[in-house]
């Protein structure tokens, strides 16, 4: 065997193909002005929540200052994001 220029044998590389598509999510944020009311309406309405999961989650805003409302692509979550906005919600899509 030659030390100076050694024999290298390439590897089989296992190719995965695996699509890693990046989750986004919709940050709602609290507000001064908005009634429980109006945010579980919107919630329902915009983010197809359930009632309940509404409602838990206007508490979570109310308590906590923010939370998570929805996951998924830009693409999906962009126009909720403006819909949620033109509703006089605060948010953003991180």
């Amino acid at each position: 065997m030659d030390k100076e220029n050694p024999k290298i044998v390439p590897q089989e590389i296992e190719q995965v193909d695996t699509l890693e598509k990046k989750e986004h999510e919709i940050i709602l944020y609290n507000d001064d002005v908005n009634t429980f009311d109006h945010v579980i309406e919107c919630l329902v309405t915009i983010c197809e929540h359930t009632y309940l999961q509404a409602e838990q989650c206007a508490y979570i805003v109310h308590y906590s200052g923010k939370c998570s409302v929805k996951t998924g692509s830009l693409e999906e979550l962009i126009p909720k994001c403006t819909a949620l906005l033109e509703e006089g919600l605060s948010a953003e899509v991180v």
